[in-house]
């Protein structure tokens, strides 16, 4: 039995104990939180303890979860790989490049296992294409989402475009060559919206817009691969195939097109989505990595990659923009 205990118990937080609880092979032995009042309604909720010493409670677990703000992430991880606690650890994985090389370092030196929370990668959406052969050579993302004040103590980048940026590291297997982006701070005191395009050495070019004050919500990705379009709509939970027709293609729409070189048939496939939990999903194969030894999906590695990607973004919305 694994023991589990949570740092920040937030709104985000909360959603984390839920499903917690709902997992086999592990108990929550307390939480972390210095704000009284949420502690303790949490406590009266959940009926689980809480710790007023961060210490005692790594002590006390096996898993450290990390939910806290961004800027308290380096802490709490630091002082629990050390103390040999395997983490798990909401995006973005620290608030600074330096932070994030530091956390990397240690997990390697501790033999731990640590996970970044990018929950979109097991969003049912996005599985649905993992099978495929994945080797875009544009990408265009729009991940729009209405204002609020939850997570505005990091720029739209560090809030939201990082669900991207991960995920397109994850599939373009080429270097970053070049970052244009330009940001607007229009709310906050950071970029809350921005649109970026990277340039990858292989020649695949993506480019992301990402708004965290827009009337409507938006979290959709398209690949364009030589052999096919894929459209992942994050939020309706929905994706839709247009490719060549192959022998082998079934339970698919198709129809003919003639083109230049002949007749050729062109299918549209809608794959099933399975309703699942993502953020269970998420925790549920954290579990297991530990349990059977394995590399956690999300690694220390791949976080740190997407959120020094991030900084770069940032770093060229400040050089060049004069709003911000």
């Amino acid at each position: 039995m694994l023991k589990v205990g949570v740092f920040g118990v937030g709104h985000l937080g909360k959603f984390h104990l839920n499903n917690w609880k709902e997992i086999a092979g592990v108990k929550l032995v307390g939480f972390f939180d210095p704000h009284t009042e949420t502690a303790k309604q949490v406590v009266e909720e959940y009926g689980i303890k809480r710790f007023t010493d961060a210490d005692k409670l790594i002590d006390a677990c096996d898993i450290v979860d990390v939910v806290t703000p961004t800027d308290q992430h380096y802490g709490v991880c630091m002082n629990a790989i050390r103390k040999g606690k395997h983490v798990f650890v909401e995006k973005p994985l620290a608030a600074t490049v330096k932070e994030g090389r530091d956390i990397v370092n240690i997990v390697k030196e501790a033999g731990v296992k640590l996970q970044v929370g990018h929950i979109e990668r097991f969003n049912p959406a996005y599985l649905a294409i993992k099978k495929l052969p994945l080797n875009p050579m544009f990408i265009e993302v729009h991940r729009l989402a209405q204002f609020n004040p939850r997570g505005t103590e990091v720029s739209v980048i560090m809030d939201l475009m990082i669900h991207d940026i991960d995920i397109i590291l994850s599939l373009v297997k080429s270097d970053v060559k070049n970052i244009s982006a330009s940001g607007v701070a229009v709310i906050t005191d950071t970029p809350d919206i921005a649109n970026v395009r990277i340039e990858f050495n292989n020649g695949c070019v993506a480019n992301l817009t990402s708004s965290r004050i827009s009337m409507k919500k938006m979290r959709k990705m398209r690949l364009f691969q030589k052999d096919a379009y894929i459209g992942v709509d994050f939020l309706e939970k929905k994706t839709e195939i247009i490719k060549l027709k192959q022998p082998d293609d079934q339970h698919v729409f198709s129809f003919d097109i003639e083109t230049q070189q002949g007749k050729k048939t062109i299918a549209i496939a809608t794959p099933s989505i399975e309703a699942t939990n993502a953020m269970k999903t998420e925790l549920e194969a954290f579990v297991y990595a530990i349990n059977h030894q394995q590399p956690t999906i999300v690694s220390e590695i791949d976080g740190f990659l997407a959120m020094e990607v991030g900084h770069r973004i940032l770093d060229k919305i400040n050089n060049t923009s004069i709003l911000t």
